[in-house]
């Protein structure tokens, strides 16, 4: 169906262009007209025309002045501007207006046809394009929480990469390169710094998770993950990497706000914490800086910066580089762990410049101490409880910052080469152990799981390495191993083709036959042949 409207002084004008859109397009057309440009825009207002044919000349309000208000509440009605003067400042107007089409009277009945059909077009195009952008917001709807739920869920358990957090922040359309985390904790009232009734409001808090979503969102630009336990984890992307006072009376007076709009709504009680505006990467800590704070207040609404749940560091100490080492150990990354130590040794170094030599031995214990706890948490590695005794004595002995820093460089290297060659060793030993079983079973029914429960790790697992070590997968590794002994087989034996067949741990003969052809280039017989 379309709202055609009419517009235009003259009757004979207005019945003609009528009686042609009836006759051509009969019922899929509702046919409303005015005869004066006052007219037009109030008819136009209730009955919002998606066609609408208006006469330049009528009385009061000309017809471009018209066009002009309508489109301040009906922006997508195609507009057709007629008139008996074919000038072209009008014209120009017109096409200024985004008009689809200028014509001068008297219309014919095929050009008044023709622009109709092209106009109906155009709207059948923009109503599909509409709908489907509805449908894509409508699936956008149910999978973002989806989406969201995952990205709280990585940063949490910090099992995320770097490339993991760009791609979620692609999706989600997230530019901030900071945030902050904010805990909703739930219960049927609160006593002290924790709420009662933690399991029984949970199962309450996730029959009305979409009402509580919604509500929150409402206060705040956020992405929301699932309940968990009697708490909701909240991340709030920002541009700053730091908060001000102001502000941060601000985000607690919205919060405390949005804590009695939940209650009103749900008939449950919350409180909400509130975490350190952190890089998008390190998040974890801000929503544990969220929980702290409610356990170290009893009030609805806690802000960490306000509690100092958080460890301070004197000014200039070089806080960003702790965590970036210690991950760098973790991951056996080597190169990685050498720059970053050595820029920490060297502002260790300016500072012992004034002769204290302590504090700096104090820290390089300290930091060796745990990059060797990291060492020996990667696994495949014995601890001795002695094996350390002779650190002491040896930092104290050295009484220069180049020597301690030296000391330093060498034990934390050496903790990350430990993780590293384990992670190899541990590869390594999976493969051989992987190979040699199917180098001995080759000729039997071996399966992925089968080799997996030789080497004692899960199949999903056993494949990803086997993969990355061997540079085939298990199927393909298997598969040259038997068609490498069928090639022997049929140089040097006088065995049948269907029993090599049998012999390499095929049943099928046909399929072996393929098998062969595809990995060799020929059929087992034509290579016997060669031979």
């Amino acid at each position: 169906m379309y709202r055609v409207m009419l517009a235009d002084d003259e009757g004979i004008v207005i019945d003609s262009t009528k009686f042609i859109i009836e006759k051509e397009f009969g019922n899929t057309c509702q046919v409303e007209f005015a005869k004066s440009g006052r007219r037009v825009i109030e008819l136009a207002e209730v009955f919002r025309p998606d066609i609408a044919i208006i006469d330049i000349h009528m009385p009061g309000i000309n017809g471009i002045d018209a066009i002009r208000e309508m489109q301040r509440f009906c922006p997508n009605t195609v507009f057709i501007v007629m008139s008996a003067y074919d000038k072209f400042d009008y014209a120009k107007e017109a096409i200024k207006l985004g008009v689809m089409e200028y014509i001068t009277k008297p219309m014919e009945r095929t050009k008044v046809v023709g622009v109709l059909k092209k106009a109906m077009e155009q709207i059948d195009s923009d109503r599909e394009k509409r709908s489907n952008e509805l449908l894509i917001k409508e699936k956008l709807e149910t999978v973002e929480p989806i989406i969201e739920n995952g990205l709280i869920y990585d940063i949490l358990l910090q099992e995320h990469f770097e490339e993991d957090i760009d791609n979620y922040r692609t999706i989600l359309g997230i530019n901030e390169n900071y945030g902050y985390m904010m805990a909703i904790v739930c219960g049927d009232s609160q006593e002290g710094n924790h709420m009662t009734n933690a399991i029984g409001s949970s199962v309450k808090v996730s029959g009305k998770f979409q009402e509580i979503r919604e509500g929150v969102k409402s206060f705040f630009n956020c992405k929301i993950g699932n309940v968990m336990a009697n708490k909701i984890a909240i991340l709030i992307p920002c541009n700053e990497s730091e908060m001000e006072l102001s502000e941060r009376s601000e985000l607690i007076d919205r919060a405390r706000e949005m804590a009695r709009y939940l209650r009103k709504r749900t008939d449950i009680s919350f409180r909400v914490g509130i975490g350190g505006v952190k890089p998008l990467k390190e998040l974890g800590d801000s929503y544990k800086e969220a929980l702290n704070a409610l356990i170290a207040t009893t009030g609805t609404v806690a802000h960490s910066d306000d509690l100092n749940t958080a460890c301070d560091y004197e000014d200039g100490y070089p806080k960003a580089l702790e965590k970036p080492l210690f991950e760098a150990v973790s991951k056996g990354d080597l190169n990685e762990t050498k720059v970053i130590a050595e820029k920490y040794a060297d502002w260790m170094c300016k500072k012992a410049m004034d002769g204290d030599l302590m504090s700096m031995r104090l820290k390089v214990l300290e930091f060796s101490l745990y990059a060797e706890h990291l060492a020996y948490q990667s696994g495949g590695q014995t601890y001795r409880y002695s094996s350390r005794n002779n650190y002491l004595p040896e930092i104290m002995a050295l009484t220069d910052t180049d020597s301690i820093k030296n000391w330093f460089m060498e034990k934390v290297a050496t903790a990350c080469r430990d993780v590293a060659t384990k992670k190899e060793e541990r590869s390594g030993n999976i493969i051989k152990t992987a190979k040699d079983y199917i180098d001995a079973h080759f000729n039997k029914d071996i399966s992925l799981d089968d080799v997996s429960k030789v080497v004692n790790i899960s199949p999903y697992y056993f494949s990803k390495i086997f993969k990355e070590e061997s540079g085939l997968n298990f199927i393909e590794y298997l598969t040259n191993v038997r068609i490498d002994k069928a090639k022997k087989l049929l140089e040097s034996s006088n065995l049948s083709v269907k029993e090599i067949c049998v012999s390499c741990g095929y049943s099928d003969p046909n399929y072996f036959s393929r098998s062969f052809k595809k990995n060799v280039g020929v059929t087992p017989t034509e290579y016997k042949e060669r031979y």
